[in-house]
């Protein structure tokens, strides 16, 4: 009887420190099957029992908990800081050039250097749509 207890708290550990090593929300559900059926260990000799419990208890777990625990620690993150501005559309305040490596536009009160997607001269006053941000120069183009 105390070998099986022994065995589930091992197992118990084993599916705890895999469900930490990945983050994947699969093994704690097992480790919470292992805990039952320590529990179980303590109160029968049966390990046929047990390996049944353990079995009804993980799968349980998992197909009833998993769904919802996936959608909670999956909440899409807020985009901030410069996410937030990749696909907003500016007002050039000086020509872009990438030849001359010249150009700005200002995005929330900020100028930026800006460089276009092509080689192409970008007036200012041009309507433009940040693509994406490079260390401290924004990459766009112009709207259509």
């Amino acid at each position: 009887m105390l070998w099986q207890v022994i065995f589930w708290l091992v197992l118990f550990a084993v599916f705890l420190i895999a469900e930490i090593a990945t983050l994947g929300l699969t093994t704690i559900w097992f480790a919470g099957g292992a805990l039952v059926s320590t529990i179980l260990a303590m109160c029968t000799d049966s390990f046929t029992l047990q390996i049944f419990v353990f079995s009804i208890v993980s799968l349980l777990l998992l197909f009833t908990t998993r769904p919802v625990a996936k959608k909670f620690f999956s909440k899409q993150m807020e985009k901030t800081n410069v996410e937030s501005i990749i696909g907003k559309h500016i007002i050039v305040s000086s020509d872009i050039n990438n030849l001359k490596a010249t150009g700005q536009a200002k995005v929330n009160g900020i100028e930026w250097s800006a460089r276009s997607t092509t080689d192409e001269i970008i007036k200012a006053g041009t309507e433009v749509e940040i693509v994406e941000v490079s260390g401290v120069k924004l990459i766009v183009k112009k709207c259509e």
